[in-house]
């Protein structure tokens, strides 16, 4: 193409026509550098009139700081003229006719013409991707974990501060190096197979699933990893963010958990071997003794005085007392370890309760009163007793004279269903609330209100076994209200 005043051939007007309508700036430039032609979009993008900038040097359009070495980067390019992509590497501007300048991307094709060999720049324009860059790399540098950026080649394009803390590297030392630098030596020779295999099916997940992932800082200290890997689709092709988090305090708390874990292994082997004596070993000599008094006084009776028989009947006493200790010691030893979690509804759980102590609740002239109740995941033989327990304890713990209320509600928390037991007994001070769910406690006389003071034990056991707690709060002489929530994403 010429920049003479002839009239344009037929094939000169067809590229003329294909150029011009092209979406990108394209100027065309000859060997001594000077403009020949540009397109309308080119016209838009610097602000000027094509009339303005031909002849012109294409320095004209660049700003001042290329306009030395840009005439030797020409003639090199003329050289070898060949399609390549300006600047690879570095960072071009572009200047407007305002003098603003904007980052852009040009790519060089040599054009073969009867005015000799000519060089057609594609312009683009780069100053959203620009943006879109810089965004993302500050979302990635204000991440709270290591990012790391790799292409497809398994070279680091992107580190953020995070990354150099915790490798200890420098971002310069990271950049365009291979990933594998921070992988341990025993695998940095097979994970290129598991890039090209994550490759072929890109998808966000965690690396390594199932596996213990290490990787290796600066001075080649080997620590626990867990990595997350995102495809990215980035200007410069697909690329793999990888987010890693150093898990050693994890790992220990885990490596203390199973100690911990395996403790309480042996402590409940420990309880089922005391289950064992305090079932047989236990009870045997108390038969005995049971058995020797019975004896003593049927064959003695005549030759015993009255203090002998007081005696006797006191032993009596005492070791069917040590029994029934015993029992709810095993009881108590036994909540929750044959149990399995089910689907229960609570209102037909206390129906079944009612039944149970229909004779007590009869005797003691009680009403309870049933607001509608939730149905949820539990132990039902855990949470029958509890309900039964602190039903009896309303009952027994009456005022004289005053038939027991007791009440029954529950309401939904954002993780539990939290029940209220409340009666209108004799209450207790609230300085003793947290004795009364240790076991074998007791506030008030054996004589006036029996049992084994194991009761409420009892319940917060269970309580315990649903990952809930149990409180109470009460006035002496008004009553107690008993609180305990039930987890409603107990594990078994």
């Amino acid at each position: 193409m010429s920049v003479s005043s002839t009239p344009f051939t037929h094939t000169e007007l067809t590229f003329q026509v294909m150029v011009d309508a092209s979406p990108n700036a394209l100027v065309l430039v000859n060997q001594e550098g000077k403009i020949v032609y540009i397109n309308a979009f080119s016209e838009k993008l610097f602000q000027y009139d094509r009339a303005e900038v031909i002849g012109q040097k294409i320095e004209i359009l660049m700003p001042a700081r290329f306009e030395k070495y840009h005439p030797g980067l020409v003639k090199s390019f003329f050289t070898n003229p060949q399609f390549r992509r300006m600047g690879e590497g570095r960072e071009l501007f572009a200047l407007k006719k305002d003098k603003t300048e904007f980052p852009v991307e040009i790519g060089l094709n040599p054009i073969v013409t009867v005015d000799g060999t000519l060089v057609l720049a594609t312009i683009m324009d780069i100053t959203e991707r620009k943006k879109a860059e810089e965004r993302f790399r500050l979302v990635v540098e204000s991440a709270p974990s290591a990012m790391v950026l790799v292409d497809k080649k398994g070279v680091i394009k992107l580190v953020n501060s995070q990354t150099e803390k915790l490798f200890r590297y420098r971002r310069e030392e990271l950049l365009d190096q291979k990933i594998e630098m921070l992988l341990p030596k025993e695998i940095r020779g097979h994970h290129p197979k598991y890039r090209k295999e994550f490759s072929k099916n890109p998808e966000v997940r965690a690396m390594g699933a199932g596996r213990d992932l290490y990787a290796v800082d600066r001075d080649d200290n080997k620590f626990p990893v867990e990595i997350g890997l995102n495809p990215i689709d980035t200007f410069d092709g697909k690329m793999v963010l990888a987010s890693i988090i150093d898990i050693t305090e994890r790992k220990k708390a885990e490596e203390i958990s199973a100690k911990y874990t395996k403790k309480l292994e042996n402590k409940n082997k420990e309880l089922e071997q005391f289950t064992y004596i305090a079932s047989h070993d236990l009870q045997e000599p108390l038969k005995s003794i049971t058995g020797l008094t019975e004896i003593l006084t049927e064959d003695y009776k005549d030759k015993l005085d009255e203090e002998a028989r007081d005696s006797l009947s006191f032993l009596n006493e005492s070791t069917e007392r040590m029994k029934q200790l015993i029992n709810s010691l095993l009881d108590y030893a036994r909540l929750g370890q044959k149990s399995k979690l089910e689907q229960i509804d609570c209102n037909e759980l206390i129906k079944v309760v009612k039944e149970d102590l229909v004779s007590l609740i009869s005797e003691a002239n009680a009403s309870i009163e049933i607001e509608t109740l939730p149905t949820l995941f539990g132990y039902r033989t855990e949470l029958r007793l509890l309900f039964q327990n602190l039903i009896n304890n309303a009952i027994k713990f009456r005022k004289e004279n005053i038939p027991p209320v007791i009440k029954i509600s529950a309401y939904k928390q954002s993780k539990a269903w939290q029940f209220k037991v409340e009666d209108n007994g004799i209450g207790l001070d609230m300085k003793f609330a947290d004795k009364i769910f240790t076991i074998f406690q007791r506030l008030n006389s054996k004589d006036k209100y029996p049992g084994t003071g194991i009761g409420l034990s009892h319940c917060k056991k269970i309580v315990d076994l649903h990952d809930g707690d149990i409180w109470v709060a009460s006035v002496p002489g008004e009553g107690s209200s008993f609180y305990f929530t039930i987890n409603t994403k107990i594990k078994s």
